[in-house]
């Protein structure tokens, strides 16, 4: 016998409560980030009247506290970029090979304690993971390769890439099981290996959750700041990612590491160089925007839709 609610006043109230708590909840969602863009607009608008955008986004060196100051953003964003396809480089095949084993070929059992294990790294603080490269796994390097620096590129992706594994893992392994069961049989009926139902079918089926899941994983990635920190050091310069060796094996500086190092120096509040801070802010802010719209035009063109 089913139950008309809205035929009961207490229950009609409470619905009504709790969709007005939803409402509440996501309005203040909403004015939050319009409040954060706001302020990112107005300090670096406020930037760009002391330092030109030209200087700013065609300039080759970064240094906003040091006298003669020079405020170029490239090295930060070569920094940034350099490290993030490093990461990437690292992290996605990785998680989607995870994602394929989790979903494809690892039983129940197999599944219900892998799983679980592989989200727990997601859960590590980020410092945690920064002090872990810088004791253990660039010590490690060394021995490999003695020319490496303390800070270095290579073991910061390392540990960033691991920390991003279990988001790349987690969504797409949810794209793949959303592929219905009778694509697979077909695939199966024509007489064709698991393995090639699960490349030629399975995957190309999920394509669009497991490419969201890609441009989620880069966009933390770019955002993360005391893992890179860390582990990467703070020497802002122009990586030339032609010259593997020398990008990898030595420090870099890049866009979060760079506004930590100004927030916690000792500028005043209305300097030039408090303010650069909002102003790579922004430019990390557009990177990360490009990075989820890209997102939701690949997921709206390739998802598909199963009955």
């Amino acid at each position: 016998m089913s139950i008309d609610l809205q035929k009961r006043p207490f229950g009609s109230l409470k619905e009504s409560g709790m969709k007005g708590v939803f409402l509440t909840f996501a309005f203040i969602s909403i004015v939050t980030t319009i409040g954060i863009v706001l302020v990112l607009l107005v300090e670096t608008a406020d930037f760009f009247r002391e330092v030109s955008i030209k200087e700013f986004v065609l300039g080759f060196r970064w240094s906003p506290t040091i006298k003669p100051t020079s405020f170029g953003v490239w090295p930060l964003v070569s920094g940034t970029l350099y490290f993030t396809f490093a990461v990437a480089l690292i992290a996605l095949p990785a998680g989607l090979l995870a994602a394929v084993f989790l979903s494809e070929y690892a039983g129940r059992r197999l599944r219900s304690a892998i799983k679980p294990a592989l989200e727990i790294l997601a859960g590590i603080p980020t410092v945690v993971y920064g002090y872990f490269a810088l004791v253990y796994i660039t010590p490690l390097l060394r021995t490999l390769m003695p020319g490496i620096k303390t800070f270095n590129v290579l073991s910061a992706s390392i540990v960033v890439a691991i920390m991003i594994i279990p988001t790349v893992a987690s969504i797409s392994e949810d794209a793949i099981r959303a592929v219905p069961q009778s694509l697979r049989q077909a695939g199966s009926g024509l007489g064709v290996t698991k393995f090639q139902v699960t490349t030629t079918i399975v995957l190309p089926a999920s394509l669009s959750g497991i490419i969201s899941s890609f441009i989620l994983g880069i966009s933390r990635a770019i955002g993360e700041t005391m893992a890179v920190t860390i582990a990467g050091g703070n020497l802002a310069r122009l990586v030339n990612p032609f010259k593997p060796a020398e990008a990898l094996l030595k420090p870099i500086q890049t866009m979060t590491a760079a506004m930590v190092e100004i927030g916690m120096s000792d500028v005043t509040g209305d300097s030039t160089a408090y303010k650069s801070l909002f102003a790579v802010g922004f430019t990390l802010f557009l990177m990360t925007l490009t990075l989820n719209v890209v997102s939701q035009i690949i997921k709206s063109r390739y998802q598909e839709k199963y009955q």
